[in-house]
């Protein structure tokens, strides 16, 4: 059994103001990775901001950063931050300013490697990552690993290399101006995490810590999920509590030290598909395949499939499909494309290891139908 969780983690309000110290004990030259509009409409870049300004610390602020990052926008991020001579890279948002921030901060430290590097297996360090998460799923403030999007292979993929953050400021009052929308993608995401790695070839007693804790979690932000799904006109802030956006961080930053000790599976290799070719959110494009996967896995374990169901509150995979339907709606592809996604998944050898059993692509074809809504 293995277990290695090596960022040092704090979840409260006012968390970057409270621990400042440590904020600026990693470099004296930051690079500030992250997206055009959400840190600043929610707080987060002021709040670092002014932790760097009140310490005269020379900054850089990187804002291109696109939902699904591209290896093109890392390795232009990358030269500006070169250039700035930065010596430690903060990264603030959801899922794609802090994936990108580690691939980021992993090209500075090599100055000699080109983009190309990412995806080939070298001895290569990095620059100190700090990671800021604004949204409630990613959990890349406590995983080592950085997806990005691969233009050139049509798809998504993580890169070669493990990077921890070395601290993670986490705090649920960013999420009170995040859309409806947003929230739902992003919680459903962390649901994902906590599923696929409590049902994963490399589960344990010690990762059960984490992914069924998540669930628990998880368990308490059904009703504030399905009150968003219901009232889409109204904004999240008039509908949750302080508490409410407090457990969602809390269950996406334990979602992520789940997959850190195991992975993600095939939901994740199928999101990609979905992501890539249609345009769909991550979350949900994770989140639509979950019932269907654990309704495969209970062929051979349903021990394991009753346990997450338990935890999570509800009383078949049936109940929960309609659940993650309701809040998340449809997605529609053609029968050509299930054929090709299909196939692209049985390519996937490191995805179809993380699961626990044989599995053949009528498998993966029943439960991309099962899933999706299939038009001719």
């Amino acid at each position: 059994m293995q277990f290695f969780a090596p960022t040092k983690v704090y979840l409260e309000k006012d968390c970057v103001r409270n621990h400042q110290k440590e904020l600026l004990s990693f470099g004296t030259r930051a690079l500030i990775v992250t997206g055009k509009h959400s840190s600043r409409a929610n707080g987060s870049l002021q709040d670092v901001l002014s932790v760097l300004q009140a310490a005269e610390v020379p900054y850089m602020i990187y804002d291109d950063i696109e939902e699904n990052p591209s290896v093109e926008t890392v390795a232009a991020a990358a030269e500006e931050g070169k250039a700035f001579r930065a010596d430690v890279v903060i990264g603030i948002g959801g899922g794609s300013p802090l994936d990108a921030a580690k691939a980021i901060a992993l090209l500075i430290a090599n100055p000699q490697e080109d983009a190309d590097c990412l995806y080939k297996s070298k001895e290569l360090t990095a620059l100190p990552v700090i990671a800021v998460p604004t949204t409630c799923g990613t959990g890349s403030e406590v995983t080592p690993n950085a997806v990005l999007t691969r233009h050139a292979f049509k798809t998504k993929k993580s890169i070669s290399y493990n990077i921890y953050p070395e601290l993670a400021l986490v705090d649920g009052k960013y999420l009170a101006s995040a859309s409806g929308h947003l929230l739902i993608n992003t919680a459903v995401d962390a649901l994902a995490h906590c599923v696929e790695s409590r049902l994963h070839v490399k589960a344990n007693v010690y990762n059960h810590m984490f992914s069924e804790y998540g669930l628990t979690l998880w368990k308490k932000i059904v009703p504030a999920l399905t009150k968003i799904a219901e009232h889409p006109e109204t904004a999240p802030s008039d509908l949750l509590t302080e508490e409410d956006f407090k457990t969602m961080m809390l269950a996406s930053t334990v979602a992520g030290m789940a997959i850190a000790q195991t992975s993600t599976s095939l939901p994740h290799a199928l999101s990609y598909e979905i992501t890539y070719n249609h345009g769909v959110p991550h979350g949900k494009a994770c989140g639509i395949f979950l019932a269907a996967y654990m309704e495969e896995y209970a062929k051979n374990r349903p021990e394991d499939t009753d346990r997450v169901l338990s935890l999570l509150g509800f009383d078949s995979t049936k109940d929960f499909g309609a659940f993650l339907a309701k809040i998340l709606g449809p997605v529609r592809i053609s029968e050509a494309d299930l054929s090709l996604y299909a196939d692209n998944v049985m390519a996937n050898a490191s995805k179809l290891a993380t699961y626990p059993f044989a599995i053949d692509r009528d498998a993966i074809a029943a439960i991309l139908r099962h899933s999706l809504e299939i038009t001719a």
